[in-house]
């Protein structure tokens, strides 16, 4: 199993922050082809910004960034703005915690799906329906051919959780960056979120990096977890090893948050 992302040193100040603290301060860590790494912290860790840095979604004018991304061979931060947006076309997709503020209100969820392939592939028209609906069933999306019609406000948040990632995967990239994208959501859907993720991963081979504040949730679906804390990456290893072991106290302070039958969380 090769190497697919590889963060080396990655250093994100926002220049407006007149602390001059660092966001995100020489984090590091790899990504194999084909695993799913869970990314957690608090909120203000630099977990977020992390992902940001890698998906090219940062406001570049706004921040000083130093160090390496790398992604397939391809070194991230001395991509072009042009072969970056080809990048996020094709090799990297992003699902966002919340769909209703991604999604455009007022066009329907099929062009919505279809539109990286309408910006980077030669598709017919045809064709990219096609491949938009596919996704979609891919997505466990009932009735697509229905679904690819309507528009965002007639469709259920776990629903329209789908339509993102749905729309994530039409490109079929080697890398999804999942941001929190179950927070919004009820337990029971959630669940199946987090299933089909796991099986997208497991049979299209789609590498994950999935970013939450939940310990328990990345449990369920991680097999490797890097916890972030202060901007620094600060524990590392397989999500059991770290749950029954965890070497750092806010690790510890992480795990105990996670509510039980005994200790809920008013």
């Amino acid at each position: 199993m090769g190497r697919l992302l590889c963060v080396d040193d990655l250093h994100v100040r926002f220049l407006r922050d007149k602390t001059g603290r660092c966001a995100v301060d020489g984090v590091s860590f790899c990504l194999n082809e084909g695993e799913i790494l869970g990314l957690v912290g608090e909120s203000g860790s630099g977990k977020t910004v992390t992902a940001m840095s890698i998906s090219g979604l940062l406001p570049w004018r706004q921040v000083e960034v130093r160090g390496s991304i790398s992604l397939a061979g391809r070194e991230l931060l001395q991509c072009g703005e042009d072969e970056l947006r080809q990048i996020q076309g094709s090799d990297l997709s992003v699902v966002f915690q919340e769909p209703m503020t991604s999604l455009d209100p007022l066009m329907r969820i099929g062009p919505q799906v279809e539109e990286s392939l309408l910006l980077h592939t030669r598709l017919t028209p045809r064709e990219r329906r096609a491949r938009a609906l596919e996704a979609m069933a891919q997505a466990e999306l009932p009735e697509p051919e229905e679904l690819y019609g309507k528009y965002p406000h007639e469709l259920s948040g776990g629903m329209l959780q789908r339509v993102m990632i749905a729309a994530a995967i039409v490109s079929q990239p080697k890398l999804l960056l999942a941001d929190e994208p179950t927070t919004a959501l009820d337990v029971t859907i959630q669940a199946q979120i987090l299933a089909l993720l796991r099986k997208l991963n497991r049979e299209q081979g789609t590498a994950i990096l999935f970013i939450s504040h939940d310990l328990h949730v990345v449990r369920k679906l991680c097999e490797r977890v890097i916890v972030m804390q202060g901007g620094r990456l600060v524990e590392e290893g397989r999500v059991e090893d770290i749950f029954h072991a965890p070497e750092m106290d806010y690790t510890r302070r992480l795990i105990a948050a996670i509510p039980t039958r005994e200790r809920k969380l008013i």
